[in-house]
């Protein structure tokens, strides 16, 4: 066995007392070695995936399509390969043997990593890959131009194939289980359909009779919002406070997209996109935020992780350090909601966002701007929903991925069966598909299942930002001088170094104290909305 350092210096007795992470001093083997560069050259196919995704969103000219799609099943059967070769299990096994008890939890969390997903891909068939990767790049431009022209009758066929291909994988990967939570086991390692259930119920117990509460007093609106507001001073504003939260220009940047997103190529590459109304000044801001804070995760995720394990999703073939789809929506609320949308935050920054827009907000004031981007009205569309009503859109897909996934729902019923259902949750319907069942990217990209996550990650976030204000209390007074390092200082040491050394679970007991709860979330709309509209 060699060792990267003298055996006496790593070797531990048992009176040696306990060491954490960061003072545990590693043995290697050539096994362990070996599997170091293997998984280095998987996290390398990975982000050039990641680069050819993010210019297919942003640049790629649409016929490009085709010829982008047989690009991505290529490298995405390039690194499945090297996870299913079996010199890399046989690799892990003998690792795992000669670093026994010296292993650090780096070194047990990377070979268990590894095993799971050589187990996960091996049952999958190299063909059902290169079909269901081929499929994700036809599916997404299809969807793009579907939304365009809001002709969800062009996208129906490459969602009907998502659908069977993402069923076909279930089938091989969890025969056992429930469709849907073999395919949410893939962002949210551990939950359950069941437990969702249970979580949504809870929520709609407190979020119903809010939402019913406010829709009775009439008030605030958000005309002032709806004014033309040039597309570069929203971009130059936006920007500027992500900069200020954190968010690194020397290390990422912004562009316009269909929808937004954050995508990364390392941790000195991150890049978010967002989109713009020339005539709604909130999508293209609050949007900003958002992908600013997932940037803001990968963008401090301890760089001794690079090209790793705890930079890699194995199992969903993704280059990505958050350690769940959760945590990661988790920081993309916090930064958009709990942050941008407080009144601390407007306190110190309204003045910047009327000096760019005099003519439109001139003569409003603080507190009125403040309601109107606190607004709880329904919308037809998710990712301009306020903090109140935003989850029963997630209920809304969440029941609608269930019953097209047992086959309760079939394709062509789903445009009708949207529209019900946002008159049924929301009481209204979308004028047209483009604002209804087109609206999000997500199902085009595979990510069937994924949207509870955003539910999950609204809930963490308020536990998260909890816990930051109750064991740091200087960071209270730091946001209402519009101060955020103190914030991002804590959130970089309990959440973002981490990347993937713990599980969205033990992170969130790290940090907060406590498992997924969602009363820190309840208590926070009902003081804050309970105030806002007096009820």
């Amino acid at each position: 066995m060699v060792r990267s350092v003298n055996d006496s210096r790593c070797r531990r007795s048992a009176d040696d007392p306990p060491r954490s992470v960061e003072d545990e001093v590693p043995v290697t083997t050539r096994s362990y070695e070996r599997v170091e560069r293997t998984v280095a050259t998987i996290n390398d196919v990975l982000n050039v995936i990641n680069v050819l995704t993010w210019d297919a969103r942003v640049h790629m000219p649409a016929a490009g399509a085709g010829a982008r799609a047989e690009q991505l099943a290529t490298l995405t059967t390039i690194a499945k390969g090297h996870l299913t070769n079996p010199a890399l299990a046989a690799d892990v096994a003998r690792a795992q043997t000669e670093l026994g008890a010296d292993a650090t939890l780096v070194q047990r969390r990377t070979l268990a990593a590894v095993r799971e997903a050589v187990s996960h891909h091996e049952r999958i068939p190299d063909d059902l890959t290169e079909r269901l990767a081929r499929a994700k790049g036809t599916a997404q431009q299809a969807w793009v131009e579907a939304r365009r022209d809001d002709d969800f009758g062009t996208f129906a066929p490459h969602l009907a194939r998502m659908l069977d291909l993402k069923r076909e994988v279930a089938s091989y990967t969890a025969p056992d289980r429930p469709v849907y939570d073999a395919l949410l086991h893939e962002y949210e390692p551990g939950m359950t359909a069941s437990a969702l259930r249970t979580l949504f119920e809870r929520l709609k117990a407190t979020l119903g009779p809010l939402v019913a509460a406010i829709a009775e007093t009439g008030a605030p609106r958000a005309e002032v919002l709806r004014q033309q507001f040039d597309v570069s001073r929203q971009r130059a504003f936006a920007l500027g406070i992500a900069e200020r939260f954190g968010y690194d220009l020397r290390r990422g940047r912004l562009d316009e997209a269909p929808h937004p997103f954050e995508i990364s190529f390392s941790t000195n590459d991150v890049r978010i996109t967002t989109r713009y109304d020339p005539a709604f000044l909130g999508q293209s801001v609050f949007a900003t935020w958002h992908e600013a804070g997932h940037g803001i995760y990968e963008q401090y995720a301890d760089p001794a992780y690079a090209r790793s394990a705890l930079s890699s999703d194995l199992i969903g073939l993704y280059a990505v350090s958050g350690t769940s789809y959760g945590t990661h929506e988790s920081q993309s609320r916090l930064w958009e909601n709990l942050v941008g949308r407080s009144r601390a935050f407007w306190d110190v920054h309204y003045g910047e966002l009327v000096y760019a827009f005099p003519g439109q907000l001139q003569d409003v004031d603080v507190e009125t701007f403040y309601r109107a981007i606190n607004t709880v009205t329904p919308s037809p569309i998710r990712v301009e929903a306020d903090e109140v009503t935003y989850h029963l859109h997630v209920i809304l897909r969440f029941e609608l991925e269930v019953a097209l996934l047992d086959g309760s729902l079939g394709v062509d019923d789903l445009p009708g069966a949207w529209d019900e259902a946002m008159q049924a949750t929301l009481g209204l319907r979308p004028r047209n598909d483009r604002e209804g069942v087109l609206q999000d990217i997500h199902w085009s990209a595979g990510l069937v299942g994924a949207f509870p996550t955003y539910t999950i990650g609204t809930v963490m976030a308020s536990q998260f930002f909890a816990a930051a204000l109750r064991n740091a209390p200087g960071i209270q007074s730091d946001l209402a001088r519009g101060e955020y390092s103190s914030l991002l200082g804590w959130l970089r040491e309990h959440v973002y170094r981490h990347a993937r050394l713990h599980g969205a679970d033990e992170l969130l007991r790290n940090a907060t104290g406590s498992d997924l709860d969602p009363s820190a979330f309840l208590e926070y709309v009902t003081n804050k909305y309970g105030a806002l509209y007096d009820v």
